[in-house]
């Protein structure tokens, strides 16, 4: 048995980052993983693989698609797709390889196997040969993630009905694929495998893709995905079964008419969402409360009912986003340490990993409507910009919210070429409660995709934009 400061349970980037930032602060520190592998689900099943493949299959695809129009000349492409699954691999051991290093480097212990409270100052690890040790702690960190949610009529077979998880995997490139759910992950692994030739049919329950994000921005997304890569999107579907038919599978649902409609493909790929994973932990028998969802219950500070024991990302409520968790992980640690942190959640950007991408953060104008609080909007088209006409990315806008009396900028949404970078500025600007006069005042080199961002905050301010 050995005793520390800090025991985090759970190695994805919340629990990863969390345990860095404890040993940063002279804390002793364990982490608990229950696999081999270090980095959770992002970087082992989320995150890495899946913009890993989103590169290989927009290389295919420009090249299928584009290069003949920037005068470059080729042999029609071929896939090699164990090649492009074996360079998705690559990449995750490299990460997890850098995972183990950091580790090493910051002296933190690393125990593999489950964890689960012996009481409310110890944990113990039970390895996959059934041998287990116990360890005290004065402070524990809950992170240990989510796994893929299903619905009622929907068994995961691993097989034909699949989750994120076996998509980036599959053994063959499918004719033929139906997405229940047109959410983030549904629309970026849809964007894969509609780059390489197969058939993508979304059917999502709401009125439109990704549903949390601005309205504008579902839109648009919808409209280039059909435009570019031939996907349908069936909305407003209430799913209501899905079998496996041996080498197909069928999906029954219901469209907003209340007919009974169905669709056949090679593989049925659900993307509902993901719940809280708590399984083995045993958090119940020391008291820690969790709501009707199965997620841990914190307070502002991220303690949970034990208040020496705290819990992040995931398993929380709030975004399921790494960087999220990142920021959870980071706070805790500086708590812990008796600082006194700040995490604002407005400002968490959410980003599709699309093409174009999609980001966003603040308020939606969905929501401040909602409020009832005065706005004014800006918006600004790609297609307005040179460095979007000479890289033929010429889809997509960025749209600035902002007060209408103080001009505060207080949400701002993006669809087009790199704004899951872009983004990064408006969260800065917002952090510092910019108004759309200030960011529109920055000097933005040129010829650049950022402009966009200035011409959409001058068109804000009072419909100045230069170029449009």
């Amino acid at each position: 048995m050995a005793s520390f400061d800090v025991v985090v349970i759970g190695s994805g980037p919340g629990g990863y980052v969390c345990a860095i930032r404890c040993a940063q602060l002279g804390l002793k520190t364990a982490l608990v993983e229950k696999y081999d592998s270090l980095g959770g689900t992002c970087l082992n099943v989320g995150c890495i693989p899946s913009k890993a493949l989103l590169d290989s299959s927009e290389h295919y695809h420009n090249a299928l698609e584009n290069f003949a129009q920037h005068g470059i000349v080729i042999n029609k492409p071929a896939i090699d797709f164990g090649q492009m699954i074996k360079r998705k691999q690559t990449v995750i051991d490299q990460t997890v390889d850098g995972l183990k290093f950091l580790m090493k480097k910051n002296k933190i212990e690393v125990f593999h196997g489950v964890g689960s409270f012996a009481t409310s100052n110890s944990v113990t690890v039970t390895k996959v040969d059934g041998t287990s040790e116990t360890h005290d702690f004065k402070h524990a960190v809950i992170a240990t993630g989510s796994k893929p949610s299903t619905l009622p009529g929907i068994a995961i077979d691993k097989k034909r009905i699949i989750t994120s998880t076996e998509a980036l995997s599959l053994p063959e490139v499918p004719g033929t694929m139906v997405i229940i759910g047109g959410g983030v992950i549904g629309l970026e692994l849809g964007s894969v495998y509609a780059r390489l030739g197969t058939k993508v049919q979304v059917v999502e329950y709401f009125d439109s893709i990704i549903p949390s994000m601005d309205r504008s921005l579902g839109k648009e997304l919808q409209r280039v995905m059909k435009k570019n890569l031939g996907v349908e999107f069936f909305l407003s579907h209430k799913v209501l079964q899905v079998t496996n038919q041996g080498d197909h599978t069928t999906v029954t649902a219901e469209n907003q008419k209340g007919e009974t409609v169905s669709f056949q493909a090679d593989y049925t790929l659900v993307c509902v969402g993901r719940k809280a994973y708590t399984e083995g932990l045993n958090a119940g028998a020391i008291g820690i409360e969790q709501d009707q969802a199965g997620r841990i219950q914190v307070n502002e500070h991220l303690q949970t009912s034990v208040k020496h024991i705290y819990a992040i990302g995931d398993v929380v409520k709030g975004p399921m986003l790494a960087h999220k968790a990142e920021e959870e992980g980071t706070c805790v640690a500086e708590m812990i340490a008796g600082q006194k942190p700040h995490l604002n959640y407005l400002l968490v950007p959410g980003v599709v990993y699309t093409w174009p991408e999609v980001a966003s953060v603040g308020y939606t104008e969905e929501q401040l409507k909602e409020q009832k609080r005065e706005y004014k909007s800006g918006q600004f088209p790609f297609r307005a910009l040179g460095r979007a006409r000479a890289s033929m990315d010429i889809d997509g806008f960025v749209k600035v919210l902002a007060d209408k009396t103080t001009d505060e900028v207080l949400g701002v949404h993006m669809i087009g070429p790199r704004v899951a970078d872009i983004i990064a500025e408006a969260a800065m600007a917002m952090e510092y409660r910019a108004s759309a006069e200030d960011i529109s005042r920055i000097c933005h080199a040129h010829p650049t995709f950022t402009e966009a961002l200035k011409e959409a905050a001058l068109d804000a301010t009072d419909k100045r934009a230069l170029h449009m």
